[in-house]
Protein backbone atom coordinates (compact mmCIF):
# COMPACT_ATOMS: atom_id res chain seq x y z
CA UNK A 1 0.00 0.00 0.00
CA UNK A 2 1.20 3.52 -0.81
CA UNK A 3 1.03 5.79 2.24
CA UNK A 4 1.38 9.57 2.58
CA UNK A 5 2.45 10.55 6.10
CA UNK A 6 1.92 14.15 7.20
CA UNK A 7 3.52 15.30 10.46
CA UNK A 8 2.35 18.57 12.02
CA UNK A 9 3.56 20.52 15.02
CA UNK A 10 6.76 20.23 17.04
CA UNK A 11 9.96 18.25 16.64
CA UNK A 12 8.77 15.82 19.34
CA UNK A 13 5.83 14.97 17.11
CA UNK A 14 8.22 14.57 14.19
CA UNK A 15 10.33 12.08 16.14
CA UNK A 16 7.17 10.01 16.77
CA UNK A 17 6.29 10.22 13.08
CA UNK A 18 9.71 8.99 11.99
CA UNK A 19 9.45 5.94 14.20
CA UNK A 20 6.02 5.16 12.76
CA UNK A 21 7.33 5.60 9.23
CA UNK A 22 9.91 2.98 10.08
CA UNK A 23 7.21 0.58 11.23
CA UNK A 24 5.22 1.14 8.04
CA UNK A 25 8.14 0.74 5.64
CA UNK A 26 9.39 -2.26 7.60
CA UNK A 27 6.03 -3.90 7.00
CA UNK A 28 6.35 -3.57 3.26
CA UNK A 29 4.39 -0.38 2.64
CA UNK A 30 5.66 2.36 0.36
CA UNK A 31 5.88 5.96 1.58
CA UNK A 32 4.93 8.52 -1.07
CA UNK A 33 5.19 12.31 -1.17
CA UNK A 34 2.02 13.12 -3.08
CA UNK A 35 -1.65 12.96 -2.10
CA UNK A 36 -2.44 11.97 -5.66
CA UNK A 37 -0.43 8.74 -5.34
CA UNK A 38 -1.58 7.69 -1.87
CA UNK A 39 -3.81 4.72 -1.06
CA UNK A 40 -3.85 5.86 2.57
CA UNK A 41 -3.09 9.19 4.23
CA UNK A 42 -1.89 9.35 7.85
CA UNK A 43 -1.88 12.72 9.67
CA UNK A 44 -0.01 13.19 12.96
CA UNK A 45 -1.73 16.21 14.48
CA UNK A 46 -0.87 19.01 16.90
CA UNK A 47 -3.08 21.11 19.20
CA UNK A 48 -0.57 23.07 21.28
CA UNK A 49 -2.23 26.43 20.60
CA UNK A 50 -5.25 27.57 18.59
CA UNK A 51 -3.24 28.09 15.40
CA UNK A 52 -2.00 24.49 15.62
CA UNK A 53 -5.55 23.20 16.10
CA UNK A 54 -6.74 25.10 13.05
CA UNK A 55 -3.86 23.79 10.96
CA UNK A 56 -4.63 20.22 12.01
CA UNK A 57 -8.37 20.48 11.25
CA UNK A 58 -7.76 22.22 7.92
CA UNK A 59 -5.24 19.54 6.93
CA UNK A 60 -7.72 16.76 7.78
CA UNK A 61 -10.46 18.40 5.71
CA UNK A 62 -8.08 19.04 2.82
CA UNK A 63 -6.87 15.43 2.78
CA UNK A 64 -10.45 14.15 3.04
CA UNK A 65 -11.02 15.50 -0.46
CA UNK A 66 -8.63 12.89 -1.82
CA UNK A 67 -10.90 10.10 -0.57
CA UNK A 68 -13.16 11.05 -3.44
CA UNK A 69 -10.33 10.06 -5.78
CA UNK A 70 -7.71 7.35 -5.28
CA UNK A 71 -7.23 7.43 -1.53
CA UNK A 72 -9.05 4.68 0.38
CA UNK A 73 -8.19 5.39 3.99
CA UNK A 74 -7.75 8.54 6.05
CA UNK A 75 -6.08 7.96 9.42
CA UNK A 76 -5.63 10.69 12.05
CA UNK A 77 -3.49 10.42 15.19
CA UNK A 78 -1.57 12.55 17.69
CA UNK A 79 -2.27 15.33 20.15
CA UNK A 80 -5.51 16.58 18.62
CA UNK A 81 -6.97 13.08 18.78
CA UNK A 82 -5.82 12.55 22.37
CA UNK A 83 -7.43 15.81 23.47
CA UNK A 84 -10.64 15.87 21.41
CA UNK A 85 -11.26 12.24 20.49
CA UNK A 86 -15.01 12.15 21.17
CA UNK A 87 -15.72 15.40 19.31
CA UNK A 88 -13.62 14.37 16.32
CA UNK A 89 -15.36 11.01 15.97
CA UNK A 90 -18.72 12.81 15.90
CA UNK A 91 -17.78 15.63 13.53
CA UNK A 92 -15.36 14.02 11.08
CA UNK A 93 -16.99 10.91 9.58
CA UNK A 94 -14.54 11.23 6.66
CA UNK A 95 -11.82 9.82 8.91
CA UNK A 96 -11.60 6.02 8.90
CA UNK A 97 -9.45 5.63 11.99
CA UNK A 98 -8.45 7.81 14.94
CA UNK A 99 -5.42 6.73 17.00
CA UNK A 100 -4.79 8.32 20.40
CA UNK A 101 -1.31 8.76 21.84
CA UNK A 102 -1.93 6.14 24.53
CA UNK A 103 -2.79 3.71 21.72
CA UNK A 104 0.49 4.11 19.78
CA UNK A 105 1.59 0.67 20.90
CA UNK A 106 -1.46 -0.75 19.11
CA UNK A 107 -1.12 1.47 16.05
CA UNK A 108 0.05 -1.22 13.68
CA UNK A 109 -2.69 -3.68 14.68
CA UNK A 110 -5.35 -0.99 14.28
CA UNK A 111 -4.14 -0.08 10.80
CA UNK A 112 -3.91 -3.73 9.78
CA UNK A 113 -7.45 -4.37 11.02
CA UNK A 114 -8.68 -1.40 9.03
CA UNK A 115 -6.94 -2.39 5.80
CA UNK A 116 -7.43 -6.16 5.92
CA UNK A 117 -10.81 -6.44 7.63
CA UNK A 118 -12.26 -2.94 7.28
CA UNK A 119 -12.58 -3.14 11.07
CA UNK A 120 -12.48 -0.05 13.28
CA UNK A 121 -12.46 -0.37 17.06
CA UNK A 122 -13.38 2.88 18.75
CA UNK A 123 -11.19 3.94 21.65
CA UNK A 124 -12.36 3.15 25.15
CA UNK A 125 -9.73 5.25 26.95
CA UNK A 126 -10.98 8.34 28.74
CA UNK A 127 -10.10 11.85 27.63
CA UNK A 128 -8.41 13.77 30.46
CA UNK A 129 -10.38 16.80 31.59
CA UNK A 130 -9.15 17.45 35.14
CA UNK A 131 -5.75 17.80 36.78
CA UNK A 132 -6.61 14.94 39.11
CA UNK A 133 -7.05 12.63 36.10
CA UNK A 134 -3.59 13.26 34.66
CA UNK A 135 -1.39 10.17 34.74
CA UNK A 136 1.71 8.87 33.05
CA UNK A 137 0.97 7.59 29.59
CA UNK A 138 2.87 4.45 28.66
CA UNK A 139 6.05 5.29 26.81
CA UNK A 140 5.56 4.02 23.25
CA UNK A 141 7.84 1.03 22.80
CA UNK A 142 9.17 1.08 19.31
CA UNK A 143 11.93 -1.48 19.55
CA UNK A 144 12.72 -1.47 15.84
CA UNK A 145 14.71 1.74 16.04
CA UNK A 146 16.98 0.58 13.23
CA UNK A 147 13.96 1.00 10.93
CA UNK A 148 13.40 4.64 11.90
CA UNK A 149 13.04 6.83 8.81
CA UNK A 150 14.97 10.10 9.29
CA UNK A 151 13.15 12.86 7.39
CA UNK A 152 15.40 15.78 8.38
CA UNK A 153 18.13 15.12 5.83
CA UNK A 154 21.55 13.54 6.04
CA UNK A 155 23.07 15.56 8.83
CA UNK A 156 20.87 15.85 11.91
CA UNK A 157 18.16 13.98 13.75
CA UNK A 158 16.03 14.54 16.83
CA UNK A 159 16.58 12.25 19.80
CA UNK A 160 13.57 12.08 22.08
CA UNK A 161 14.49 11.25 25.69
CA UNK A 162 11.15 11.59 27.45
CA UNK A 163 7.41 11.94 27.09
CA UNK A 164 4.84 14.20 28.75
CA UNK A 165 5.33 16.95 31.31
CA UNK A 166 4.78 17.30 35.06
CA UNK A 167 5.41 21.04 35.44
CA UNK A 168 1.73 22.01 35.33
CA UNK A 169 2.15 25.55 34.01
CA UNK A 170 -1.30 27.09 34.17
CA UNK A 171 -1.43 28.04 30.46
CA UNK A 172 -0.37 24.69 29.03
CA UNK A 173 -2.49 21.69 28.00
CA UNK A 174 0.45 19.33 27.37
CA UNK A 175 0.04 17.35 30.65
CA UNK A 176 -3.63 16.80 29.79
CA UNK A 177 -2.63 15.49 26.37
CA UNK A 178 0.71 13.74 26.88
CA UNK A 179 0.45 12.84 30.57
CA UNK A 180 3.04 13.25 33.31
CA UNK A 181 6.74 13.26 32.46
CA UNK A 182 8.33 9.87 31.90
CA UNK A 183 11.96 9.28 30.94
CA UNK A 184 13.21 6.73 28.45
CA UNK A 185 15.82 4.29 29.72
CA UNK A 186 19.33 5.55 29.05
CA UNK A 187 20.44 2.37 27.28
CA UNK A 188 17.51 2.62 24.86
CA UNK A 189 18.42 6.25 24.06
CA UNK A 190 22.10 5.39 23.53
CA UNK A 191 21.18 2.45 21.29
CA UNK A 192 19.04 4.71 19.13
CA UNK A 193 21.82 7.31 18.98
CA UNK A 194 24.26 4.59 17.85
CA UNK A 195 21.79 3.62 15.12
CA UNK A 196 21.52 7.22 13.95
CA UNK A 197 25.31 7.59 13.87
CA UNK A 198 25.58 4.46 11.71
CA UNK A 199 23.09 6.08 9.31
CA UNK A 200 25.56 8.96 8.90
CA UNK A 201 23.91 11.49 11.24
CA UNK A 202 26.47 13.98 12.60
CA UNK A 203 24.25 16.15 14.83
CA UNK A 204 21.94 14.91 17.60
CA UNK A 205 19.26 17.28 18.89
CA UNK A 206 18.10 16.02 22.28
CA UNK A 207 14.45 16.83 22.98
CA UNK A 208 11.66 16.36 25.51
CA UNK A 209 9.03 18.65 26.90
CA UNK A 210 11.55 19.49 29.64
CA UNK A 211 14.95 17.92 29.03
CA UNK A 212 16.30 18.91 32.46
CA UNK A 213 13.78 16.56 34.09
CA UNK A 214 15.39 13.60 32.37
CA UNK A 215 16.06 10.73 34.75
CA UNK A 216 14.35 12.11 37.86
CA UNK A 217 11.40 9.75 37.60
CA UNK A 218 13.30 6.51 36.93
CA UNK A 219 16.75 7.16 38.43
CA UNK A 220 15.81 9.43 41.33
CA UNK A 221 17.97 12.34 40.17
CA UNK A 222 18.61 14.43 37.03
CA UNK A 223 20.65 12.50 34.48
CA UNK A 224 20.82 14.89 31.49
CA UNK A 225 24.47 15.79 32.08
CA UNK A 226 25.46 12.12 32.28
CA UNK A 227 23.42 11.29 29.18
CA UNK A 228 25.07 14.07 27.17
CA UNK A 229 28.51 12.86 28.25
CA UNK A 230 27.74 9.31 27.12
CA UNK A 231 26.26 10.49 23.81
CA UNK A 232 29.51 12.31 23.11
CA UNK A 233 31.37 8.99 23.23
CA UNK A 234 29.55 7.75 20.12
CA UNK A 235 31.77 7.67 17.04
CA UNK A 236 30.61 9.77 14.10
CA UNK A 237 28.64 12.32 16.12
CA UNK A 238 30.19 15.80 15.89
CA UNK A 239 27.53 18.11 17.38
CA UNK A 240 25.15 17.47 20.27
CA UNK A 241 22.62 20.01 21.48
CA UNK A 242 19.66 19.85 23.84
CA UNK A 243 16.51 21.97 23.74
CA UNK A 244 13.73 22.96 26.17
CA UNK A 245 15.87 23.14 29.32
CA UNK A 246 13.77 24.73 32.03
CA UNK A 247 15.79 27.18 34.15
CA UNK A 248 15.21 25.48 37.50
CA UNK A 249 16.77 22.29 36.13
CA UNK A 250 20.01 23.85 34.89
CA UNK A 251 22.60 22.60 37.37
CA UNK A 252 26.27 23.45 37.78
CA UNK A 253 27.04 19.92 36.61
CA UNK A 254 25.12 20.48 33.37
CA UNK A 255 26.88 23.80 32.74
CA UNK A 256 30.29 22.17 33.30
CA UNK A 257 29.52 19.36 30.85
CA UNK A 258 28.51 21.86 28.18
CA UNK A 259 31.59 23.95 28.89
CA UNK A 260 34.14 21.15 28.81
CA UNK A 261 32.82 18.76 26.15
CA UNK A 262 33.87 19.73 22.62
CA UNK A 263 30.98 17.89 20.98
CA UNK A 264 28.26 19.62 22.98
CA UNK A 265 27.18 22.89 21.36
CA UNK A 266 27.62 25.96 23.56
CA UNK A 267 23.90 26.61 23.33
CA UNK A 268 21.20 26.82 25.99
CA UNK A 269 17.52 26.92 25.05
CA UNK A 270 15.82 28.22 28.21
CA UNK A 271 12.05 28.88 28.00
CA UNK A 272 11.52 31.43 30.80
CA UNK A 273 8.11 32.70 29.45
CA UNK A 274 8.19 35.97 31.45
CA UNK A 275 10.23 37.93 33.99
CA UNK A 276 7.60 39.63 36.18
CA UNK A 277 7.36 37.71 39.44
CA UNK A 278 3.64 38.34 39.59
CA UNK A 279 3.10 36.87 36.12
CA UNK A 280 5.49 33.95 36.76
CA UNK A 281 3.52 33.05 39.89
CA UNK A 282 0.22 33.13 38.00
CA UNK A 283 1.82 30.89 35.36
CA UNK A 284 2.87 28.44 38.12
CA UNK A 285 6.46 28.65 36.96
CA UNK A 286 9.11 27.25 39.30
CA UNK A 287 11.53 30.20 39.17
CA UNK A 288 11.36 33.92 39.90
CA UNK A 289 13.08 36.91 38.33
CA UNK A 290 16.07 36.84 40.65
CA UNK A 291 16.69 33.13 40.04
CA UNK A 292 16.40 33.50 36.27
CA UNK A 293 18.88 36.38 36.22
CA UNK A 294 21.27 34.39 38.42
CA UNK A 295 21.09 31.31 36.16
CA UNK A 296 21.75 33.38 33.03
CA UNK A 297 24.65 35.16 34.71
CA UNK A 298 26.13 31.85 35.89
CA UNK A 299 25.99 30.34 32.39
CA UNK A 300 27.56 33.37 30.73
CA UNK A 301 30.30 33.66 33.36
CA UNK A 302 31.31 30.02 32.95
CA UNK A 303 30.85 29.83 29.15
CA UNK A 304 31.71 33.27 27.71
CA UNK A 305 30.94 32.27 24.10
CA UNK A 306 27.60 30.65 24.93
CA UNK A 307 24.47 31.26 22.84
CA UNK A 308 21.25 31.77 24.82
CA UNK A 309 17.79 31.26 23.40
CA UNK A 310 14.50 31.79 25.19
CA UNK A 311 10.75 31.88 24.57
CA UNK A 312 8.27 34.34 26.03
CA UNK A 313 4.51 34.66 26.38
CA UNK A 314 2.91 38.11 26.14
CA UNK A 315 -0.67 38.92 27.00
CA UNK A 316 -1.00 36.41 29.82
CA UNK A 317 -4.14 37.08 31.91
CA UNK A 318 -3.50 39.90 34.34
CA UNK A 319 -0.30 41.10 32.63
CA UNK A 320 -0.33 44.83 33.38
CA UNK A 321 1.45 47.62 31.54
CA UNK A 322 4.02 47.60 34.35
CA UNK A 323 4.55 43.85 33.97
CA UNK A 324 5.10 44.26 30.26
CA UNK A 325 7.51 47.19 30.67
CA UNK A 326 9.50 45.01 33.06
CA UNK A 327 9.67 42.34 30.35
CA UNK A 328 10.73 44.90 27.71
CA UNK A 329 13.53 46.20 29.92
CA UNK A 330 14.70 42.67 30.66
CA UNK A 331 14.85 41.73 26.96
CA UNK A 332 16.78 44.92 26.16
CA UNK A 333 19.22 44.34 29.04
CA UNK A 334 19.76 40.60 28.72
CA UNK A 335 20.33 40.58 24.94
CA UNK A 336 19.40 37.01 24.19
CA UNK A 337 21.05 35.68 21.07
CA UNK A 338 17.80 34.03 19.98
CA UNK A 339 14.29 34.80 21.19
CA UNK A 340 10.82 33.60 20.24
CA UNK A 341 7.56 35.14 21.44
CA UNK A 342 4.04 33.73 21.64
CA UNK A 343 0.81 35.59 22.21
CA UNK A 344 -1.06 33.90 25.05
CA UNK A 345 -3.51 31.31 23.72
CA UNK A 346 -6.50 30.47 25.90
CA UNK A 347 -6.62 26.67 26.17
CA UNK A 348 -9.81 25.16 27.49
CA UNK A 349 -9.42 23.08 30.62
CA UNK A 350 -6.29 24.88 31.79
CA UNK A 351 -6.30 27.00 34.98
CA UNK A 352 -5.23 30.13 33.07
CA UNK A 353 -8.30 29.94 30.87
CA UNK A 354 -10.42 30.60 33.95
CA UNK A 355 -8.38 33.52 35.23
CA UNK A 356 -9.93 37.00 35.24
CA UNK A 357 -8.37 39.94 33.40
CA UNK A 358 -8.01 38.20 30.04
CA UNK A 359 -6.03 40.46 27.67
CA UNK A 360 -7.58 41.81 24.45
CA UNK A 361 -6.17 40.42 21.23
CA UNK A 362 -5.04 43.83 19.95
CA UNK A 363 -3.06 44.40 23.14
CA UNK A 364 -1.40 40.99 22.78
CA UNK A 365 -0.47 41.76 19.19
CA UNK A 366 0.95 45.17 20.13
CA UNK A 367 3.06 43.68 22.91
CA UNK A 368 4.26 40.89 20.62
CA UNK A 369 5.39 43.40 18.02
CA UNK A 370 7.22 45.51 20.62
CA UNK A 371 9.20 42.54 21.96
CA UNK A 372 10.11 41.31 18.49
CA UNK A 373 11.18 44.82 17.47
CA UNK A 374 13.55 44.98 20.44
CA UNK A 375 14.90 41.52 19.66
CA UNK A 376 15.47 42.36 15.99
CA UNK A 377 17.80 45.18 17.05
CA UNK A 378 19.55 42.97 19.60
CA UNK A 379 19.97 40.18 17.05
CA UNK A 380 21.37 42.56 14.46
CA UNK A 381 23.94 43.89 16.93
CA UNK A 382 24.95 40.35 17.93
CA UNK A 383 25.36 39.30 14.31
CA UNK A 384 27.43 42.38 13.39
CA UNK A 385 29.91 41.36 16.08
CA UNK A 386 30.61 38.22 14.05
CA UNK A 387 31.81 40.12 10.95
CA UNK A 388 35.46 39.31 10.27
CA UNK A 389 35.43 36.19 12.45
CA UNK A 390 35.95 32.62 11.27
CA UNK A 391 33.26 30.05 12.11
CA UNK A 392 32.79 26.34 11.48
CA UNK A 393 29.81 25.74 9.20
CA UNK A 394 27.89 22.61 8.24
CA UNK A 395 26.91 23.05 4.59
CA UNK A 396 23.46 21.56 3.95
CA UNK A 397 22.13 22.98 0.68
CA UNK A 398 22.65 25.25 -2.36
CA UNK A 399 20.59 28.37 -3.10
CA UNK A 400 18.15 28.26 -6.01
CA UNK A 401 20.36 30.50 -8.14
CA UNK A 402 23.48 28.51 -7.27
CA UNK A 403 25.33 31.57 -5.99
CA UNK A 404 25.51 30.42 -2.39
CA UNK A 405 26.00 27.33 -0.30
CA UNK A 406 23.60 27.31 2.65
CA UNK A 407 24.73 26.17 6.08
CA UNK A 408 24.56 26.48 9.84
CA UNK A 409 27.00 27.02 12.67
CA UNK A 410 26.88 25.11 15.96
CA UNK A 411 25.07 28.18 17.31
CA UNK A 412 22.02 27.67 15.12
CA UNK A 413 19.17 25.17 15.52
CA UNK A 414 17.81 23.93 12.18
CA UNK A 415 14.48 25.44 11.10
CA UNK A 416 14.48 27.77 14.13
CA UNK A 417 17.55 29.98 13.99
CA UNK A 418 19.42 31.78 11.24
CA UNK A 419 21.56 30.39 8.44
CA UNK A 420 24.77 31.45 6.75
CA UNK A 421 25.06 32.02 3.01
CA UNK A 422 28.50 30.99 1.78
CA UNK A 423 29.83 32.25 -1.55
CA UNK A 424 29.83 29.33 -3.98
CA UNK A 425 33.03 29.33 -5.97
CA UNK A 426 32.59 25.83 -7.40
CA UNK A 427 32.33 24.34 -3.92
CA UNK A 428 29.27 22.12 -4.59
CA UNK A 429 31.24 19.13 -3.32
CA UNK A 430 31.20 20.71 0.14
CA UNK A 431 27.48 20.04 0.64
CA UNK A 432 27.02 17.85 3.76
CA UNK A 433 30.53 18.76 4.92
CA UNK A 434 32.01 20.99 7.61
CA UNK A 435 33.98 24.00 6.36
CA UNK A 436 35.65 27.08 7.86
CA UNK A 437 33.96 30.31 6.82
CA UNK A 438 34.88 33.96 7.31
CA UNK A 439 31.82 36.12 8.02
CA UNK A 440 31.70 39.15 5.71
CA UNK A 441 28.13 40.55 5.94
CA UNK A 442 24.93 40.50 7.97
CA UNK A 443 21.49 40.01 6.40
CA UNK A 444 18.63 40.46 8.92
CA UNK A 445 18.83 37.27 11.02
CA UNK A 446 21.36 35.57 8.73
CA UNK A 447 25.05 35.80 7.87
CA UNK A 448 27.04 35.90 4.62
CA UNK A 449 30.58 34.60 4.32
CA UNK A 450 33.25 32.86 2.26
CA UNK A 451 35.24 29.68 2.69
CA UNK A 452 38.76 30.21 4.01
Amino acid sequence: MKILFISLGCDKNLADSEEMLGLLTGSGHEIVDSEEDADAIVINTCCFINDAKEESINTILEMAEYKKKKCKYLIVMGCLVQRYYTDLVKTLPEVDLFIKIDEYGEMWKKIQDLVEKNKVERSTTKVVEKVSEIKQLPMPEFNEFYDRVVTTGKNYAYLKIGEGCSNMCTYCAIPYIRGKFISRKMKEILDEAEMLAKKGIRELIVIAQDTTKYGVDIYGEPKLAELLQKLSDIDGIKWIRFLYSYPEGITDELIEVVKNNEKICKYFDIPIQHISNKVLKRMNRKTNKEQIESIISNIRNKIPNVVLRTSLIVGFPGETDDDFRELEEFVEKTKFDKLGTFMYSKEEGTPAARLPEQIHGNTKKSRYNKIMSIQQKVSNENLKNKIGKNVEVLIEDISFDGKYLIGRTSQDVPEEDGIIYVENNNFESKVNSFVNVKVTEVKEYDLIGKIV
